[in-house]
């Protein structure tokens, strides 16, 4: 198989929500969805976990493969630099008979561990079409590992795997510009940005933001990339508003100790998609001050609930214009105080119009990349393949 340009014009963040796309008048095939990521685990797994359910929502027959506690796997071992995540070994046996009863029409691999990459086999082997989803660049999180072997390996291993991905995808997907720009320098090709769904409870009717401000929620992995020490340092500083933060990771000991010491400060650790959900209504802000950050799904589906939100300027989410003139940015030389404070400062009935605006521009954002998402899956789209 070789992969060929897809006969679309490749979008940019700038024009995917007014390009206007229509649903495909074709037929879509059984899709087959892979991951590495246990389905509501983090991010990438939840979107994908969104993806299949919107999928099934209208109508077609897919199928999610990723690792599961009872089959799938013959391996697991911690995530190295971060044992609170796994990586599975795949079965083949298994692997091999789920392809080839299903026969899909086109495979989408959403990471570039074990189940992705032999995601892409399977699609070479059947002339699948195959879409890769490129969410996070791993070589860069790894640099912040202090084991210097650990950093060497990790980057060697995503580089090959990235290179697998980029080589045999017939569509390389990317949620933000940067990522678009960096999967080409990578050497991807047919790279177009990609937009972030929502899950089917954060589309539901959302409860309107109170016009008074009390409540800061930080949800994500408790890692260094996510810089969650910064709403620890807010918390010190803010003691008259309470601060929840919601996840698990390497930090999670140092947080937990912290949330001892601090009555402003409570720690949920990791908490089920719903409660995410729950938590976010109970907040009037949401903050993510990572220093890595994709995209931040969090962030949109903060949003979807009509909940304020402020991000650092790393996360690919103020590269969609519509969602950036309704969230908050932290400013080069503010702290996440300092920017929690300008906010709190507002008048009610203003943060109450962009909560509203920002639940609008999310929800047009999950209607425009479902559409998107049909079209790159769509039988129309399938190009002739040769070995």
């Amino acid at each position: 198989m070789s992969a060929t340009p897809h006969p679309a014009t490749a979008l940019s963040v700038k024009d995917f929500m007014n390009a206007g796309l229509a649903a495909p008048s074709g037929d879509i095939g059984p899709v087959v969805i892979i991951s590495d990521a246990l389905p509501e685990r983090n991010g990438v797994g939840a979107y994908y976990k969104d993806l299949l359910d919107q999928l099934d929502d209208r109508g077609y027959t897919t199928t999610f493969l990723c690792p599961n506690p009872d089959k799938w796997q013959l391996l697991k071992f911690p995530l190295p630099g971060d044992s609170t995540q796994t990586v599975y070994l795949p079965s083949l046996i298994r692997f091999r008979r789920a392809m080839r009863s299903i026969r899909p029409s086109a495979i989408v691999v959403g990471t570039p561990g074990p189940f992705g990459l032999l995601g892409a086999f399977w699609a070479k082997q059947l002339r699948a079409r195959l879409i890769v989803g490129f969410h996070t660049h791993f070589s860069s999180v790894t640099d912040l590992y202090s084991n210097r072997w650990l950093r060497g390996f990790s980057r060697f291993y995503f580089n090959i795997a990235d290179n697998v991905l980029f080589r045999y995808g017939d569509q390389i997907l990317a949620n933000s510009d940067q990522m678009v720009e960096l999967a080409s320098s990578l050497g991807a090709a047919n790279v177009e940005v990609m937009g972030t769904l929502l899950p089917p409870a954060a589309l539901a009717a959302s409860t309107p933001l109170r016009p008074g401000f009390s409540r800061v929620l930080f949800a994500g992995r408790l890692a260094p990339e996510k810089r969650v020490n910064l709403v620890v340092d807010a918390a010190r500083e803010l003691p008259d508003i309470q601060f929840t933060i919601a996840g698990d990771g390497p930090l999670k000991a140092e947080i937990e100790r912290e949330a001892a010491s601090l009555d402003n400060l409570s720690s949920m650790g990791w908490v089920s998609r719903q409660e995410l959900l729950d938590a976010m209504d109970a907040a009037d802000l949401l903050v993510l001050p990572s220093t890595v950050e994709s995209f931040g799904t969090v962030a949109l589906e903060a949003m979807s609930r009509e909940r304020l939100t402020l991000v650092s300027r790393n996360c690919g989410i103020i590269d969609w214009p519509e969602l950036a003139d309704n969230l908050f940015t932290i400013g080069e030389a503010e702290t996440v105080a300092q920017a929690i404070r300008r906010i709190a400062a507002m008048n009610g009935s203003e943060r109450q119009s962009i909560a509203r605006a920002a639940r609008s521009a999310a929800l047009k954002l999950n209607e425009s990349s479902i559409v998107h998402w049909l079209n790159m899956l769509s039988a129309d789209a399938t190009d002739s393949r040769t070995d």
